[in-house]
């Protein structure tokens, strides 16, 4: 069975009306973005930052997966089918997608902030005094600024033995995140499927100048067609 590599950002989600908190001036609904996601920030600041968060977890929680994600799914009719995203949400396993990779993890989930292994379901607010196992705050299960990306290589691994890479919402721009087009193999062939895309087509590279909704059932029924 052939390998498909699906890299995710946040022009997928945003069709489901999950707004970006990234402002058009580079701040985090008026908070710098150290502020709101990086570890300074939480010691410095943890009402501030649980709030934030909160905040996000109640609006994803309002919305629903959309037609690009349940396109996906069907992919694995004839294909074994791994989401590597960089989106915080679950809308890609609501959607039914089997296999995700969740680089910057997930936002219904709570962590220790002691422990980065003990990891809870959590759909409610995170307030100060909710504690870990060990007695300590539970932190939201974040990848923030200046902290490592544990999944990197595990999605470096997947793209590398991948037939097919979609690339969906993210202009791959972003590092650490942006490297892993780097690990694609040469005779693999590429989809990149964004509105506004700031690459062109080639030959191993074909660009659907679309929104999510509309160009990933269309790349979705192409390969399900071919195969």
């Amino acid at each position: 069975m052939k390998k498909i590599a699906v890299l995710t950002g946040a022009g997928i989600s945003a069709e489901s009306g999950l707004q970006t908190f990234r402002d058009a001036d580079g701040l985090w609904e008026g908070h710098n973005v150290m502020e709101v996601a990086s570890p300074e920030g939480w010691e410095a600041n943890r009402d501030l930052v649980l709030h934030f968060y909160n905040k996000r977890r109640k609006q994803l929680l309002s919305v629903q997966p959309n037609d690009a994600h349940k396109a996906l799914v069907r992919l694995e009719e004839k294909f074994d089918v791994t989401i590597i995203t960089q989106n915080v949400d679950d809308l890609h396993e609501r959607a039914g997608s089997s296999k995700i990779i969740h680089l910057h993890g997930e936002l219904l989930k709570a962590r220790s902030s002691v422990d980065k292994n003990d990891i809870k379901e959590w759909k409610k607010d995170i307030c100060v005094g909710d504690l870990c196992t060990r007695k300590s705050q539970l932190r939201p299960h974040i990848v923030w600024f200046g902290e490592a990306v544990p999944l990197l290589d595990e999605a470096a691994s997947v793209v590398a033995k991948a037939d097919y890479v979609l690339i969906i919402g993210t202009s791959m721009q972003v590092y650490p995140a942006a490297g892993l087009i780097d690990f694609a193999a040469d005779q693999a062939k590429l989809f990149f499927i964004d509105p506004r895309p700031n690459v062109q087509s080639s030959s191993n590279l074909k660009v659907i100048a679309e929104n999510a909704t509309l160009g990933v059932p269309t790349v979705v029924d192409q390969l399900l067609g071919s195969n």
